[in-house]
């Protein structure tokens, strides 16, 4: 069927919001890019940064003679996929009774898990259960905490629900137990659910920072996230670099450059990731939206 007239002018004004929008959303992460890989001199000027003002990558050579870079990006990387292994398996193992009709209870303990969303017990409380625990200033202080959230359990609860139920009695009948059932026969079958929580844990463990605030004090054991507000809030090169060759390199570069410079190297990974996870992405959460 052709277009009408009208059809066709709120299609093409649709395009045109879309395409503005789309500007808006990317151009601060190109001014970033762009800026980081201009002349330090040169981008002192500001503008705008539709393309590089000269070509230098000085800010990220000194970004990697920082001591405290690639410590910060293993702590990173250890966290994200510790953590994001461990929230799987945890939220997994809970959200599959829940998903039970026969599991005696299941709607009162869905309910508690749904009353930790509308009200949390603080951050002094959860600073003293973590202290309690011994596991200040170490890294499972940001893994063990946050093992399920009540969100991702009820999308991955939801999922479960809607599978064929004959998964589940013909495993019965064949004897196997119900975490033989939930590892064997569940989950390889919920690949676009798990990949779609993964990827929420995954963000939210490489972009969360406060806690580490909270809960590590050795320099040693910081995240990526730390390492950049650090960065961000330093009034000195020295700071950040801390090498014996600061004096001879600080006319290469500038604060604002290293800072442009560690926001790209920080945005890098998820960029990497997330094309692999997309197309389950949008899929996992529309499935694990159609039952409650």
């Amino acid at each position: 069927m052709r277009e009408s007239l009208g059809e066709r002018i709120w299609q093409f004004g649709l395009n045109i919001v879309m395409l503005l929008l789309s500007i808006v959303t990317l151009y601060p992460f190109w001014h970033v890019l762009m800026y980081s890989l201009s002349d330090p001199k040169l981008a002192m000027g500001g503008g705008l940064f539709l393309w590089m003002k000269g070509f230098s990558l000085s800010s990220y050579e000194m970004l990697l003679h920082s001591k405290g870079i690639f410590q910060a990006y293993g702590n990173s990387i250890f966290r994200l996929v510790i953590g994001t292994a461990i929230n799987i398996v945890f939220t997994a193992m809970l959200a599959y009774p829940l998903s039970v009709q026969r599991f005696v209870g299941r709607n009162a303990i869905t309910l508690l898990i749904f009353f930790t969303m509308l009200f949390s017990g603080g951050m002094i409380p959860n600073y003293l259960i973590v202290k309690e625990l011994g596991m200040i200033n170490s890294l499972w202080s940001l893994i063990i905490p946050g093992a399920i959230s009540a969100w991702n359990l009820i999308i991955m609860k939801n999922y479960f629900q809607s599978l064929p139920p004959e998964l589940e009695e013909s495993a019965n009948i064949d004897g196997a137990a119900p975490m033989r059932i939930l590892f064997s026969i569940i989950l390889p079958v919920s690949a676009p659910v798990i990949a779609a929580i993964a990827l929420f844990y995954g963000v939210a463990h490489w972009n969360s920072y406060f806690d580490a605030i909270l809960y590590i004090n050795s320099d040693s054991k910081q995240v990526l996230q730390v390492f950049l507000r650090t960065m961000l809030m330093s009034s000195s090169l020295q700071q950040v670099q801390g090498t014996e060759n600061f004096a001879s390199t600080i006319g290469l570069v500038t604060e604002e450059s290293v800072k442009m410079a560690t926001v790209v190297a920080s945005v890098i990974p998820m960029l990497v990731v997330y094309p692999f996870l997309q197309k389950y992405y949008v899929k996992g959460v529309m499935i694990g939206s159609i039952k409650g």
